[in-house]
């Protein structure tokens, strides 16, 4: 995943992940602690895959609460979305969903009465294995929240998916011949 431009708040996270898959025990402890980036807990939530492929929120932050204007739990997070953005949200869920690793949408949200925000949604699976059904994801605004006035986000647009990185990173054979 290009890594450049990413929001401060998002590379805390993915290096959290990151360490977590290192040391799936929870032995790590090098990294930036929470009280450190106390603003990132408020824009977290989790999903979770059910049967009828609905992504539901178990939970979400205050500061996601307060962007959307309302409680997520038990709400489809696809529900978000509309129209091609759905679909390309859902084909990203499941991306992240099979190979393991996270993903990033860029986007815009926009209230109701047209001001917008850019916005940066990550998300990374929880769990290992074939069963990934629940994933970690963090709301994270771009721009300035002030240019909302205060309205929740009625509307996200997507303008750019960043799937997981698939490439294998492993030893390298090199081959050495001499006479």
């Amino acid at each position: 995943m290009v890594e450049h431009s990413i929001h401060p708040n998002t590379r805390v996270l993915l290096d959290a992940w990151r360490r977590m898959q290192d040391e799936p025990d929870g032995h790590a402890v090098n990294g930036p602690s929470v009280a450190e980036h106390a603003d990132l807990i408020d824009r977290i939530f989790v999903l979770e895959l059910m049967d009828d492929r609905a992504w539901l929120v178990r939970t979400a932050g205050d500061a996601v609460t307060s962007l959307v204007g309302r409680r997520l739990s038990n709400q489809n997070f696809l529900d978000l979305w509309t129209g091609p953005d759905r679909v390309m949200v859902s084909a990203c869920l499941e991306a992240v969903r099979l190979d393991g690793g996270p993903g990033v949408i860029r986007g815009r949200g926009e209230t109701i009465s047209g001001a917008r925000a850019e916005l940066e949604v990550t998300l990374m699976p929880l769990s290992a294995g074939a069963a990934r059904t629940r994933m970690l994801g963090l709301y994270q605004t771009l721009s300035s929240e002030g240019v909302l006035g205060g309205q929740p986000v009625f509307r996200h647009r997507v303008s750019m998916i960043v799937p997981p990185d698939t490439r294998q990173v492993g030893p390298k054979l090199r081959l050495v011949a001499s006479r």
